[in-house]
C-alpha cells in the first residue's frame, strides 16, 4: 500500500506560523498526507528556530523539521536540540553539532528514514563533509535499519540538489530542495526518486522570499544592513506531495500551492 508524504516549504516568520495553524488542518484531509515535513529554519523573526516555535508547530502537526545553515541561530534551540527529537539538523555537520541528521520513523508499516542534508557550495562560513560521500556512508549505514529513505536537501543551487538526485535516483524514494524559498518548476520522478530543487515557503506569497519588499529593496539600493520585515500579504502554504509505494519507488509529485487567509496582528503600543 502507498502513502503520501507532504513536504512543506520554509515557515518565514509569523505569517508562516499563521499559515500553518490556519491551512494545514484542511491540507491534509485535502490530500490524505500520511505524514508531514516542513523546513523550520527561518520560523523565528525569518531568521532561525527559536525552541518554543519548534515546540508550536509540531503541536500545530508537523511531524517533523528541518533546517539547514540558520538551524542553530537561537541560543535555546541548540540548548534544545539534544532532549529534541522532531528537528533534524544536516546530518554532514561536524559530529560535534547537537542533534541528529536523520530520523526512523513508521509509516504504514514500513521503516522510512529521513535524511536531513547540506549543500556543500554557497554557505562560506561552514564546512561540511561532501553530501554525495557522506549519502554513501550514511545509506550503507541504514541499509539493514530502514525500508525506504527520504532526503531533504538544503543547497544553495538547484545544480547541486539535481546532481544528488542523479546520483541517488535508485537508492532513495526523494531529494527534496530547500533554501531559496522559491517554489521551482522542475518537480519530477528521476529513477525511484521523487525531486524538486526547491518546495518554496509557506508565508507570503508576495514578497521577496516572505519578507516585506520594501526594506529588501532599500538594503539592495543603500548596501547598508537592515533587519527585515516579515510579510503578510497573500499566504500561502507551499510545497510538494510526494506518494511512494511500499516499494519504495516515487509514484508522484505534486506541487502544493495552497491559499490560506491569514490576519495580521495588531501592533499594540
Amino acid at each position: 500500500m502507498s502513502f503520501k508524504v507532504l513536504f512543506l516549504g520554509e515557515i518565514v516568520g509569523r505569517a508562516g506560523i499563521g499559515a500553518i495553524k490556519n491551512g494545514l488542518k484542511a491540507l491534509k484531509d485535502k490530500t490524505g498526507a500520511d505524514f508531514v515535513i516542513a523546513n523550520a529554519e527561518g520560523t523565528t523573526n525569518g531568521f532561525g528556530l527559536g525552541k518554543a516555535h519548534s515546540m508550536q508547530l509540531s503541536h500545530l502537526g508537523i511531524n517533523l523539521l528541518t533546517g539547514g545553515e540558520k538551524l542553530f541561530y537561537k541560543q535555546d534551540m541548540v540548548e534544545f536540540f539534544p532532549k529534541c527529537s522532531y528537528v533534524l539538523r544536516p546530518a554532514n555537520y561536524p559530529i560535534k553539532a547537537p542533534g541528529k541528521g536523520y530520523k526512523i520513523v513508521e509509516i504504514n508499516n514500513k521503516k522510512v528514514a529521513i535524511i536531513n542534508l547540506l549543500g556543500s557550495s554557497g554557505f562560506t562560513r561552514l564546512s561540511v563533509t561532501n553530501p554525495l560521500t557522506f549519502s554513501d556512508m550514511l545509506l550503507n549505514k541504514l541499509k539493514d535499519e530502514a525500508d525506504i529513505v527520504l532526503i531533504q536537501f538544503h543547497c544553495a543551487t538547484t545544480a547541486e540538489c539535481a546532481t544528488l538526485a542523479h546520483y541517488l535516483k535508485d537508492r532513495v524514494a526523494a531529494v527534496i530542495g530547500t533554501h531559496s524559498k522559491v517554489l521551482t518548476a522542475d518537480s519530477k520522478i528521476i529513477g525511484k526518486c521523487a525531486f524538486i530543487s526547491d518546495n518554496g515557503r509557506c508565508g507570503s506569497a508576495l514578497s521577496v522570499g516572505g519578507f516585506n519588499p520594501e526594506y529588501e529593496i532599500k538594503k539592495l539600493m543603500s548596501a547598508i544592513p537592515d533587519r527585515s520585515h516579515e510579510s503578510w500579504e497573500d499566504c500561502e502554504l507551499q510545497g510538494v506531495l510526494v506518494t511512494i509505494s511500499e516499494e519504495g519507488v516515487a509514484e508522484d509529485i505534486v506541487p502544493i500551492k495552497e491559499k490560506v487567509k491569514v490576519e495580521r496582528p495588531e501592533v499594540t503600543k
